[in-house]
């Protein structure tokens, strides 16, 4: 008792369980990855990042670019829904219309990105 006649209530705890609770977990993250082939066109690539993903006509020819010297280029890091998603819509984007021989759209993937 205080000299005021009142009780001391001590302050809960906090432990490190208990901040690791109310902590929000980290979702892994995704890379999609587009994959080179001969039946597509650099301005295929850059509408089909302009479209699907904002990327910037700049940005759009880098990935070509990548795509076209590397065999692959990463085109977004995300949540492994979000990345499921843009893999289907570059898989329906279609064919490329400038190369006569072209069937259909690219081909994608998703992979874990690095340190996940």
């Amino acid at each position: 008792m205080t000299e005021q006649g009142y009780a001391e209530v001590a302050e809960p705890a906090v432990t490190p369980a208990r901040k690791e609770k109310n902590k929000q977990k980290k979702q892994p993250r995704y890379n999609v990855v587009l994959w080179d082939d001969d039946d597509h066109s650099y301005d295929y690539v850059i509408s089909m990042m302009r479209k699907l993903f904002g990327h910037s006509i700049d940005r759009g020819f880098v990935i070509a670019r990548v795509v076209d010297s590397q065999g692959k280029a990463i085109c977004l890091t995300t949540t492994m829904e979000h990345a499921e998603l843009k893999r289907d819509q570059i898989h329906a984007f279609g064919k490329d219309r400038q190369i006569d021989r072209c069937k259909g759209s690219m081909k994608a993937t998703i992979e874990p990105a690095p340190g996940e």
